[in-house]
């Protein structure tokens, strides 16, 4: 092999990234076809069924989207009247996004459906494997600062 060619096959940032996209469009099919979503709405929508109230500034640093795709995906789910916009009291500049009660029922509908897709998607390997994963993940995002729940026994 030449040192001086990087086989992007192979290496594991590409290999993760490519991973991630893939199942992350296998799943957004799921709330495509039902409701018309796309993944930075879907995100946006989870981000808030989660925490119930936050910032865009937030809602990109928790999904990791672009501030412009969060930005869209908050235009459309006001649209839909799904979720509300309040202006800081303290500076106008910053708005508290929070779903409304369609926007919550819309949530709650997709929760049995994303934890159905997941165990599916763990059901596709052995239990050895999901175990190594979930442990190798856990140890990626430790190792890059940025370890998040849930923990390993979750899964």
């Amino acid at each position: 092999m030449d040192p001086e060619i990087l086989e992007l096959e192979a290496f594991l940032p590409y290999r993760l990234y490519r991973l991630a996209d893939a199942v992350s469009r296998e799943f957004s099919t799921i709330y495509r076809e039902r409701y018309g979503l796309t993944r930075p709405e879907w995100r946006t929508l989870s981000g808030l069924g989660q925490h119930g109230m936050m910032t865009a500034k937030q809602l990109g640093e928790q999904s990791a989207m672009h501030k412009t795709k969060v930005s869209r995906a908050v235009a459309e789910l006001e649209r839909r009247r799904w979720l509300t916009r309040t202006l800081d009291e303290n500076d106008r500049r910053v708005e508290h996004l929070t779903l409304t009660l369609a926007g919550k029922a819309a949530y709650r509908e997709m929760v049995p459906l994303a934890k159905t897709f997941e165990r599916a998607l763990l059901a596709r390997l052995s239990a050895n494997e999901r175990a190594s994963i979930v442990k190798g993940v856990v140890s990626l995002e430790t190792a890059l600062g940025r370890r998040q729940r849930p923990s390993p026994e979750k899964i």
